[in-house]
């Protein structure tokens, strides 16, 4: 019987490489994104189909596993990737830009995994993998909510392995470092208006690192990705957490070897932060 993998987010970036990388493995993807007529990949010999879901709408979450069930005859894994950035300042994100940022991170990856565990259930197998952030781990500056937000998806997954083991069903988070996509240009979000007023300096000077560091060898593809996406969801084993990418790992094992006081500091430095 041929596998089936559903994907959220799949309009670009990390989802739409993933789409293309389970296809040609030969796998059924239902590939799910608000509007699929901004699908970027080809339907492959019928084994893509693309389904209209909204992470942060119960029902169009129910319907699109519905019909991706209904096409496919089951779900093997789930991959949760849909999600935006929020760059900026807490103290000038109103109430209803927080909200959205927890909607579709947090939320919309409850929402999902909440249609989809019945159908596992029943069929007492599958994998589920949740997409975080390296940022979920070590927090960047100026990230504080997409922080939150991916803080909460890793605690999420790691609990949930637990009590969904004995079920038969396991549990993944996956926190990857940089990636080359648009993450930081159509996907990202800001907090703030103008300059940023009190944190305008604190603001150039992260948003500067951040531009140096775009593009370099360090980051992470989205096929690369994909690829250890479609690892983790294959390797058979119970691995829970997944730091992928090289500045990811370097920056894990720093924390390690120097600890946790050494390390904010060095990034306060880096980021010219320091008092």
């Amino acid at each position: 019987m041929t596998s089936t993998v559903l994907i959220t987010g799949c309009s670009s970036g990390i989802g739409a490489a993933t789409v293309r990388h389970f296809a040609a493995q030969g796998w059924n993807v239902a590939a799910t994104l608000r509007d699929p007529a901004a699908a970027h990949f080809e339907d492959s010999a019928g084994k893509v189909a693309s389904f209209a879901l909204d992470v942060t709408d119960p029902q169009s979450v129910d319907a699109a596993v519905a019909q991706a069930v209904e096409r496919f005859g089951h779900i093997d894994v789930l991959i949760n990737n849909a999600g935006y950035g929020l760059f900026g300042p807490f103290e000038t994100a109103t109430q209803e830009v927080i909200e959205r940022q927890f909607q579709t991170n947090v939320f919309g990856v409850f929402a999902v995994t909440r249609a989809v565990l019945p159908h596992m259930r029943e069929r007492a197998g599958g994998v589920i993998i949740n997409v975080a952030s390296l940022t979920g781990l070590v927090a960047m500056p100026l990230y504080s909510l997409y922080a939150a937000s991916k803080f909460a998806v890793v605690g999420f997954s790691e609990s949930l392995s637990h009590e969904l083991a004995p079920l038969g069903i396991r549990v993944k988070v996956f926190a990857p470092g940089a990636v080359a996509t648009d993450f930081s240009g159509r996907s990202l979000a800001r907090t703030f208006e103008g300059d940023g007023g009190p944190y305008a300096d604190s603001i150039r000077k992260v948003m500067a690192v951040f531009a140096a560091n775009r593009g370099t060898s360090n980051a992470s593809t989205a096929e690369q990705l994909a690829q250890a996406l479609y690892d983790a969801a294959t390797d058979g084993s119970g691995q829970v957490r997944y730091v992928v990418g090289d500045d990811a790992t370097a920056l894990m094992q720093a924390r390690k070897d120097i600890g946790d006081e050494a390390l904010m500091g060095a990034m306060r430095q880096r980021f010219g932060l320091s008092t």
